[in-house]
């Protein structure tokens, strides 16, 4: 039995993650562990803009990702970019605060987030078009 419309799983594909393997998971976890002490500390000193999140991540070792024109990986596993905008009332609005995703492994991810009100830490596979971050939409 499926819930909601006969195609909503389908519709909806994008927005699931791909399999960690049990290493992965493991390896993954490790990080998180890693990376969310950070974040409070962060969130208790009110500051969750990217640049900070960044600098902040940047200490415990890992390397910026690089991308060339194709959005080919050449390197790095950590991106720190602004969190996406929300549809609000009539407009979009863009929430302060900053979103992480760590590359892991190939099939394993830390995904976090870090803004005014919380913040989040948690493990996944990479998503298939958007890598570490749950994409905002599909297509």
């Amino acid at each position: 039995m499926v819930d909601g419309a006969p195609h909503n799983g389908d519709n909806n594909a994008y927005r699931r993650s791909g399999e960690m393997s049990p290493a992965g998971a493991k390896e993954a976890q490790k990080e998180a562990d890693r990376i969310e002490p950070v974040l409070k500390r962060l969130w208790r000193q009110k500051k969750w803009d990217p640049k900070s999140v960044r600098a902040a991540l940047l200490q415990l070792g890992y390397e910026e990702e690089r991308t060339g024109p194709k959005v080919e990986r050449h390197g790095g596993n950590l991106t720190v970019r602004a969190m996406d905008p929300r549809h609000e009332a009539d407009h979009y609005v863009t929430p302060e605060g900053a979103q992480v995703g760590l590359r892991v492994r190939k099939d394993a991810c830390v995904t976090a987030f870090v803004q005014k009100t919380n913040y989040e830490v948690k493990t996944n596979g990479p998503f298939m078009e958007t890598g570490c971050f749950e994409p905002p939409s599909g297509h």
